[in-house]
């Protein structure tokens, strides 16, 4: 690395090549800790199901997908072979993303959001992508909101209960069930349900790294956790035992919920472009740049990580914040260098948390030890796929920790359609 960025970062606290097996065991014991009723950052929801044994044939059931910045809901409608049809299918946004909601209008707003799906179905499927407590009976007890949404009543909710309470006050007949699961179970789920004939997994996960970050996977038997095999969802992003830099800090004290969610803003991507930003802003104060693009950079603001991605995939192209400032600032090629390998080491730190959360339930579940029958992963999240190499390199440090270190197989899939068809799975489940 340029030896300016290392010691800025070394200055500022900031370490991008953390060791990821160190950081997945320390995962692992946090697990163990939250399985056995103990006090542990991470809440390993129970939620008393696991991936049905055959297909769903014949049947209907609404689904809703409430998470970061967009509510989704729809009709799935499965045909007599299982295969999933997607109708009535609309985009809106998070109730309580724009403005703090009361709990009454929180509910009337997501269900006048599903007046045109009114008595379609007698289930419905909630992928409610927020901390939960999973009920037996499927309902879920809201533990907080994360991704900024503001309706701080709804907290200590039974969501599904209050959201038929809205349904009926809008004459919706009786609603059977609504199963409430988390967008990690709906990946899982949907991973379990896409599995293609003549493929044989021994096991599921599902891991979020979009505007959140979090993963479910199926814990296996464990007496003394007094469990049986089912889904857990881990709420990894609430994982505390993670390197913090300056730049961490600061951002964590402008959020809703500051000392909370430590992982998760280390690396998704409601929060790495805030995270670039406040290290681009302290390089300004220290002139690791240019005169011109340090005083053109002073100012930055709504810095996103979608804008971070672009420049690292086009460093030279004037369509990306960034490399603008850098053509309008005739930088270096010097400058060219250091700017792209700060941001590049932030997308790397995320790339090995994300690695360190697989490591761990993939070892969590204990399966993967045959080669033919490997660990499934579904993962989905525009940051997972879409933010610059940190797929590629989630690929290369699963391989040589878990392949080559532990003798562990596993096979990162997805689908199109996970979230909605996962959920759609969760709401026929009894």
């Amino acid at each position: 690395m340029n030896k300016t960025i290392s010691s800025f970062l070394a200055r500022h606290n900031f370490v991008n090549h953390i060791d990821v097996m160190n950081v997945a065991q320390g995962l692992l014991d946090d697990m163990q800790k939250g399985l056995e009723g103990e006090i542990a950052d991470e809440d390993m929801i129970r939620t008393f199901c696991n991936p049905p044994s055959e297909s769903a044939c014949g049947k209907s059931v609404i689904v809703i997908d409430a998470g970061g910045t967009n509510f989704r809901s729809c009709l799935v409608t499965f045909d007599d072979k299982g295969v999933p049809e997607i109708s009535f299918m609309e985009k809106t946004k998070m109730p309580g993303v724009e403005k703090e909601l009361s709990k009454k209008d929180f509910f009337e707003q997501i269900a006048s959001n599903l007046d045109r799906l009114k008595n379609k179905a007698d289930r419905i499927g909630f992928c409610f992508s927020y901390p939960m407590e999973i009920q037996e009976n499927g309902d879920g007890i809201l533990l907080g909101f994360s991704k900024e949404v503001k309706a701080p009543e709804v907290v200590g909710c039974k969501v599904g209960e209050c959201l038929k309470e809205a349904l009926v006050a809008r004459g919706w007949d009786s609603i059977k069930r609504i199963t409430l699961c988390n967008d990690t179970v709906a990946a899982l789920l949907a991973g379990a349900a896409v599995a293609e004939n003549g493929t044989n997994y021994s096991s599921y996960i599902g891991m979020i790294l979009g505007t959140g970050l979090n993963a479910a996977y199926i814990q296996p038997d464990c007496d003394v956790c007094k469990i049986k095999k089912q889904i857990i969802v881990c709420e990894s992003g609430k994982f505390k035992s993670v390197n913090r830099s300056e730049f961490d800090v600061e951002l964590d004290a402008h959020t809703v919920k500051p000392g909370s969610f430590y992982l998760e803003k280390l690396c998704s991507g409601a929060y790495m472009g805030s995270v670039a930003q406040y290290a681009l802003i302290a390089a300004t104060k220290e002139n690791v740049f240019s005169k011109t693009l340090c005083q053109n950079l002073a100012n930055l603001t709504d810095f996103t990580t979608i804008e971070m991605s672009s420049f690292l995939q086009y460093p030279y192209s004037s369509s990306n914040m960034i490399g603008n400032l850098l053509i309008e600032s005739k930088a270096t090629d010097e400058d060219y260098d250091k700017m792209f390998q700060l941001l590049d080491a932030i997308a790397e730190r995320s790339a090995r948390y994300a690695a360190a959360i697989l490591v761990a339930c993939v070892l969590q579940t204990g399966e993967g030890k045959n080669a033919s029958k490997p660990v499934c992963i579904l993962c989905n999240g525009s940051t997972y796929f879409k933010t610059y190499m940190i797929n590629n390199r989630v690929h290369g440090y699963l391989d040589e920790i878990l392949t080559n270190q532990h003798g562990i197989y596993w096979k990162i899939v997805s689908c199109d359609n996970d979230i909605t068809l996962g959920a759609a799975i969760s709401g026929l489940i009894d």
